[in-house]
């Protein structure tokens, strides 16, 4: 599955870079609740009543191929699949947190 990227190369703007990675509706709020636990793809389902299965499997086949996600397969039955940040996952943490916490605090005004 390829992501569809913007540009090639990000010269003069590297939000835009970084956006081009984790925007959209789903991806950061996706690495947001990874980032708190390691997590099974049903339990992002509850979550996130309102993402179709779909949409749910290509973020995070995305997320794992642009290399924020790590996918761990248990071979049993029924299948086991796990969901955790990778090193390069986890260097976005500061910016969640920080949107977090701006969300937070102005999630008042936004609705």
């Amino acid at each position: 599955m390829t992501r569809k990227q913007r540009h090639t190369v990000y010269v003069d703007c590297p939000i835009e870079a970084s956006l081009d990675l984790i925007g959209g509706k789903w991806k950061a709020s996706i690495l947001f609740r990874i980032s708190q636990e390691v997590r099974r793809f049903n339990e992002l389902r509850r979550l996130f009543p309102k993402i179709s299965q779909r949409m749910l499997t290509n973020q995070l086949r995305q997320l794992e191929a642009d290399g924020l996600l790590h996918r761990e397969v248990y071979a049993q039955i029924p299948p086991k699949v796990e969901y955790s940040l990778t090193e390069r996952g986890r260097t976005l943490l500061p910016a969640l947190d920080a949107l977090y916490a701006w969300g937070k605090s102005h999630m008042a005004e936004v609705k």
